[in-house]
């Protein structure tokens, strides 16, 4: 995917160039890819949510697969705990009776549906989550996460994530928006007829 330019972050302590993609015509984001920043990078991350989180008494770690999935482990690691859960999009065998929940993404082309192994309930269940995920844009991800772990008894006590990006997550999350800890935000971009890029940080 070809980038039209680059937005220049920071992440906790950490400062990171991302490439400005573009989602339509008038239309671009700013596009974190968590797995091409290696391992030191999520390891830092990690350690500095889980120094966010550090007050709320998170029980267990709840991730969105795929790109959450390396902050959940390095936040994990940085709570002292040593179990994680995550939110399937991909179906599996596995998963073929699991819990289901439909889920719209900024970053992903129609309908998809958050699916948990029922095998892995008891993980959740009754305990104080903490759900992460790379990014949390429209809101969509992360507002399915959360039906998707109360349903199954789960507590959310905070939504981490790397970036918060422009503002219609707040709207989505309603009251729970009060819930995130996030280490860093950015906007979504406009582009004009004649190609410049304009910042847009409100819904």
């Amino acid at each position: 995917m070809a980038h039209i330019g680059l937005h220049h972050t920071t992440i906790g302590s950490q400062g990171i160039d991302l490439p400005v993609v573009a989602l339509s015509e008038t239309l671009a984001i700013a596009l974190m890819i968590t797995v091409d920043h290696g391992v030191a990078f999520c390891a830092k991350a990690g350690t500095e949510l889980a120094a966010m989180l550090d007050d709320l008494e998170v029980e267990v770690v709840v991730t969105v697969a795929t790109m959450g999935i390396p902050l959940a482990i390095e936040t994990t690691r940085a709570l002292g705990l040593d179990d994680y859960a995550i939110l399937h999009k991909t179906p599996k065998i596995h998963l073929a009776d699991g819990e289901s929940e439909p889920v719209v993404s900024i970053t992903t082309a129609g309908e998809q549906r958050l699916l948990f192994d029922r095998e892995r309930i008891r993980v959740v269940a009754g305990r104080r989550v903490a759900i992460i995920d790379d990014v949390i844009s429209t809101g969509g991800s992360i507002t399915a996460a959360l039906r998707l772990v109360r349903r199954i008894g789960g507590l959310p006590v905070a939504l981490g994530c790397l970036l918060t990006e422009g503002a219609t997550w707040r709207t989505a999350l309603g009251d729970d928006a009060d819930l995130v800890r996030s280490l860093g935000e950015i906007p979504v971009f406009e582009r004009s007829a004649d190609g410049d890029l304009s910042e847009v940080w409100e819904g």
